[in-house]
């Protein structure tokens, strides 16, 4: 039986990664209660046999049926497969739905149903609003987040990006770019030029630019690490580092979580965080912006729970409130 005064949230896609991290980020969040958690291939096994790490922290099994008397329900599906659901499931329209696929993040609606993209340091105010979210990926969380002060200031120009990411990016299926023998010790380069996130962070950065035509130059490399993602962007600018630094941390005065750092920065500062740190360089005429994330929590599951908050007219920081693991 629910505590009657706690949000319920279901997860649809409860087997992979995200789906993990965002039962765990639930199962430990003060407002809100776990009520179901839909996997087709897992039906009646307890979530520790997917998850071994919740083995003591919650009996729950998967399900296959879904439930509809919940607040909020987080479909972390693979691509094409959210709005599938969507067709073929009947949500009624009081339940607000969080997507963690790429399916409504350039504006996309199914049977009535229209999506807010969720980058809150971006457009709090209307995720608020909002019924249903679009949860950005996680790259294009880190060169957005690195982006956006130059973006509403009008300054942005031709960008240049390099990102690196750790192996949970890749999804919990097994491919050959995420065997161990395969990503140990070693570095590689993909979609060099044409990820998918850049029509997403395109479409962000005009809508606080409109003139912005400027190309997006971005370069993805797979790191030889589980969690995380670190991006160097530079562009030309004519602001020093004092006067960047000052419209960095006076864009995000107020966001809980993104932060600007005078220090150099390391990754493990945000593994297991919904942190985003952004370190600023002036060098020759260039502005250098290094943004570091973790991408399964600030990069996905983190900032869904972050957007049930808002539309939920939760704490935004509730059940997020998480260490780094440093060392």
């Amino acid at each position: 039986m629910g505590t009657s005064n706690k949000k319920r949230a279901g997860i649809i896609g409860g087997a992979g990664y995200t789906g993990g991290e965002t039962i765990r980020l639930l199962l430990n969040h003060p407002d809100v209660e776990l009520a179901f958690v839909h996997s087709r291939s897992n039906v009646g096994n307890p979530l520790y046999a997917v998850h071994s790490d919740l083995l003591g922290e919650t009996d729950l099994q998967f399900t296959g049926e879904v439930l509809e008397d919940v607040d909020v329900i987080f479909l972390c599906l693979g691509h094409g497969e959210s709005v599938k659901f969507l067709e073929n499931n009947d949500i009624p329209a009081a339940v607000r739905i969080i997507d963690l696929s790429q399916d409504f993040r350039l504006g996309e609606s199914v049977k009535g149903r229209t999506f807010v993209y969720g980058l809150p340091e971006w457009h709090r105010d209307d995720i608020k609003k909002a019924s249903n979210i679009a949860n950005p990926g996680c790259f294009a969380t880190g060169i957005q987040l690195g982006l956006l002060p130059l973006a509403k200031a009008g300054l942005l120009n031709e960008v240049h990006t390099t990102g690196i990411t750790g192996s949970t990016g890749a999804g919990q299926s097994l491919q050959s770019t995420s065997h161990f023998t395969w990503r140990a010790n070693n570095i590689s380069t993909y979609k060099v030029l044409t990820h998918q996130h850049l029509k997403e962070i395109r479409r962000t950065l005009q809508a606080l630019q409109p003139a912005y035509s400027g190309a997006l130059n971005f370069v993805p490399v797979r790191g030889d690490f589980p969690r995380g993602i670190w991006v160097t962007s530079y562009l030309d600018c004519a602001l020093s580092l004092e006067e960047a630094y000052d419209l960095y941390t006076k864009y995000y005065e107020g966001h809980p979580f993104t932060h600007v750092s005078l220090k150099q920065i390391d990754l493990k500062q945000v593994v297991n965080t919904n942190k985003c740190i952004i370190q600023l360089e002036k060098v020759d005429g260039k502005l250098v912006i290094h943004t570091i994330e973790d991408n399964l929590i600030k990069g996905a599951s983190g900032q869904a729970v972050q957007n049930m908050n808002l539309i939920l007219g939760l704490e935004e920081t509730a059940g997020l409130k998480l260490k780094s693991i440093v060392f």
